[in-house]
């Protein structure tokens, strides 16, 4: 896609302005990485601060028509397998929207606000999303999706403090809270959560203030722009998927190592067991297994495995045993990392093999997490 073809979020002209190194992403023309470079930006949100503009992605209103909210939460229980009916206002929880074969159509974030949800939803999905929750809520809920707001995620053990000095009236928040505070930047929607492992907000801002909050929140010393780039390196030492590069819609929640977020109450033998789509499939596969995992990976040396390269039991390619979805270099552990999906039967091996420039390099599984996530849990 031509860059001339692309959305351009409320702060692009404020990347421009930064040095940002500019890319299609999403259908959007966003910042790659800024003039320091994408591992000055990584490490800095690690030891300090980081703000990424996430505007790209989509912010979904479902608000009750009929039935009240308790409804609404019943309804979209059927679309998603978390529990809904219990989470309080303030709070948010991540969850998947699966299909009829256990796959994932989408991951995403379901807040619960005062009298309706709002859901976070990726950027390349986030219409197909609406059209699925419209065509399946009927006329018991009102789906919109936002044109008015932009969204900041400002990350980092130094984000709080930054985000204080800002805006007045920051509330105390643990990890997965979310509230409503008014400010000079318009009405602001908080969230302490985010996608690098790191604690930190996730700020909803009117499109209007957009540029006005990001430069306050620059202006200070501990704040640096960050870009998709280190975004994405930050998240794989972190052990998070990323939608449309470790799971979609031919990887199912057990295979993608995601059965943690099946509510308590979903589950075999729960109180709401099932009743979401693909639920045969993945409580089946809960008890059962799975013919492949996803898995952390760690190659062994400095060269990357990057997306869409097959992993062998061996070093001359006989046997592929999986892929490599995701890889970067992790500036925190200084090494290379990656995320996959290896067969079962290949997960107690202590060496495979992933073929590179015709060349076979050796590579570990390791746990999904190179890091200890800084998560304010309370």
């Amino acid at each position: 896609m031509k860059m001339d073809n692309l959305l351009r979020t409320p702060l692009y002209d404020l990347h421009t302005q930064c040095g940002a190194k500019m890319v299609p992403f999403a259908g959007h023309s966003m910042p790659l990485y800024f003039a320091g470079g994408a591992l000055k930006e990584h490490r800095a949100t690690r030891l300090s601060a980081g703000l990424f503009d996430v505007s790209h992605m989509g912010q979904v209103i479902v608000r009750p028509v009929e039935g009240g909210k308790a409804r609404t939460a019943r309804l979209l229980e059927g679309l998603m397998p978390i529990e809904i009916e219990n989470l309080p206002a303030g709070r948010q929880r991540y969850a998947l929207l699966t299909d009829s074969q256990g796959c994932i159509l989408d991951d995403l974030i379901v807040a619960s606000r005062e009298d309706h949800y709002l859901l976070v939803v990726n950027a390349a999905t986030k219409q197909s999303d609406v059209d699925h929750l419209k065509d399946s809520l009927g006329g018991a809920c009102e789906v919109s999706l936002l044109e008015d707001r932009a969204m900041l995620a400002l990350q980092g053990p130094k984000a709080e403090s930054a985000l204080r000095a800002a805006v007045d009236g920051v509330p105390n928040m643990r990890f997965m809270d979310c509230v409503t505070i008014p400010s000079p930047f318009g009405e602001l929607w908080l969230a302490r959560s985010g996608y690098t492992g790191e604690d930190g907000f996730e700020v909803s801002v009117p499109n209007r203030h957009a540029r006005e909050l990001a430069r306050t929140l620059l202006a200070q010393e501990e704040v640096i722009p960050v870009g998709l780039a280190a975004r994405d390196s930050l998240r794989l030492e972190a052990g998070y998927s990323l939608y449309g590069a470790d799971i979609d819609t031919t990887t199912t929640v057990v295979e993608a190592g995601l059965a943690w977020s099946v509510g308590r109450s979903r589950r075999k033998g729960g109180s709401k067991e099932g009743g979401f789509p693909g639920s045969d499939v993945i409580l089946r596969q809960m008890a059962g297994g799975t013919r492949r995992r996803m898995v952390g990976l760690q190659p062994q040396g400095r060269l990357i495995a990057r997306a869409g390269f097959r992993i062998f039991d061996d070093n001359v390619g006989a046997a592929q045993v999986g892929v490599v979805t995701s890889g970067g270099f992790g500036a925190t552990i200084n090494r290379p990392v990656a995320l996959g999906y290896v067969d079962a039967g290949s997960l107690s091996c202590t060496t495979l093999h992933f073929e590179a420039r015709g060349r076979f390099h050796g590579i570990k599984i390791v746990p999904r997490q190179s890091i200890a996530p800084n998560l304010n849990k309370g």
